[in-house]
């Protein structure tokens, strides 16, 4: 074999090592990128989850605070129709009292 064709070969090979080198540093750099970001997207994962979980209660609160305001309600008529029979227990009192007296007095 001619020596130009010998060199050739040998360059062409040292040319394709080269290329399979530089490919599979670029693999390897491709690889570890999406382990990254496989981490991180888990990571993210993580923490929208905790949100949800933190957040969800949100509405509950809402729905206590409406809840809250009906007992309110119930608990002002409640109190209303308390003052209204200590109103009429101290009427009572003052009818019974006004009646012992005259009574008394007759």
């Amino acid at each position: 074999m001619p020596a130009d064709v010998v060199q050739m070969w040998r360059l062409t090979l040292a040319l394709a090592a080269v290329v399979i080198v530089v490919v599979a540093m670029l693999l390897i750099l491709i690889a570890v990128a999406a382990t990254r970001i496989d981490r991180h997207a888990a990571a993210i994962w993580a923490a929208g989850k905790d949100i949800a979980a933190n957040t969800v209660q949100i509405w509950q609160l809402q729905k206590t605070n409406a809840t809250a305001r009906e007992i309110l309600h119930v608990a002002q008529g409640i109190a209303a129709c308390a003052a209204s029979i200590d109103g009429r227990l101290a009427r009572l009192e003052e009818a019974l009292t006004a009646r012992r007296g005259g009574a008394a007095g007759s």
